[in-house]
């Protein structure tokens, strides 16, 4: 198992700061998080910054995940006392029941003043969940960078959208030391992590194990698997014999397997799949 991930650039710890200094300002917080990863994608560190303040949380990605678990994860946020919208922040899925959440808001924060302000709210996420294709839904327009490497989205932004509420971005956050080294894979599987850091195959392989016992059927189907292996390495060989990645010498090519089946898995390819099950649940069971 890949032990101690841990990627925390300065500018991270900057962020932190910055949220620190910027809350005071703003009326609510939306909180984005990767559906697939909802506690390893959810910064504790935010949590702990921004008790107090009303917030949304945004299970994004939630095209990915798997739809039971979404509507389980659902509630558990909301049993937090928190708003929840799942979300494709990328094709805007999900983000006209924002607006009316956020419309509702704001009349509420202005009922009975003479003087109507506009709402202000705070994005935040750990890199690479979506917060700036979010932004970019909200805004209309290309205000916030995006892409699907960590670490794009500099410095602090206020953009006003159509309705006069304003946002204020911030750049992903990452804390400095993963507690618990799960969080860190799931993170990395999901591509939050640079890639750059990590060893890929063993990457790949550690991801083939938790498909192979969470949703073994759905990576059957997509690597047309006869069945699934004792262990993570076999998985993987069977995979290179399905797909053709083979070396001269009859060697697997473990690199070209490991960058498949990641990449893959972040396209939703393989199937629609959630790594974290509900605390004191297993992956699929009902509420």
């Amino acid at each position: 198992m890949i032990d101690n991930i841990n990627w925390y650039p300065g500018h991270m710890k900057k962020t932190r700061e910055l949220i620190q200094e910027n809350l005071k300002m703003v009326d609510l917080v939306i909180e984005v998080i990767d559906a697939r990863i909802p506690l390893s994608s959810r910064n504790p560190v935010i949590h702990e910054l921004v008790q107090g303040k009303k917030r949304i949380v945004i299970l994004n990605k939630s095209d990915l995940s798997d739809p039971a678990a979404n509507e389980a994860w659902s509630d558990y946020f909301r049993r937090e006392g928190n708003l929840v919208q799942t979300m494709n922040c990328m094709t805007g899925s999900g983000v006209n029941l924002l607006y009316k959440v956020l419309s509702r808001l704001q009349d509420e924060k202005n009922e009975g003043a003479s003087r109507k302000r506009p709402l202000r709210m705070m994005i935040v996420g750990v890199p690479n969940v979506g917060k700036s294709s979010l932004i970019n839904r909200m805004t209309g327009k290309k205000s916030a960078k995006t892409g699907d490497r960590p670490g794009v989205t500099r410095g602090k932004q206020w953009l006003s959208l159509e309705n006069g509420m304003q946002l204020l971005d911030t750049p992903g956050i990452l804390w400095p030391k993963f507690e618990d080294p799960k969080a860190g894979l799931n993170l990395a599987f999901c591509g939050s992590i640079k890639d750059e850091i990590l060893d890929m195959a063993t990457l790949a392989m550690e991801l083939i194990g938790v498909l192979a016992e969470s949703y073994p059927q759905l990576l059957m189907e997509r690597y047309k698997l006869d069945g699934i292996e004792e262990t993570p390495l076999e998985n993987m060989e069977a995979i290179c014999r399905k797909r053709g990645f083979i070396l001269p010498g009859k060697r697997m090519d473990y690199e070209r397997c490991a960058r498949t089946v990641l990449d893959e898995f972040r396209g939703g390819k393989i199937g629609r799949i959630t790594l974290e099950p509900v605390p004191g649940k297993e992956a699929g069971e009902e509420e």
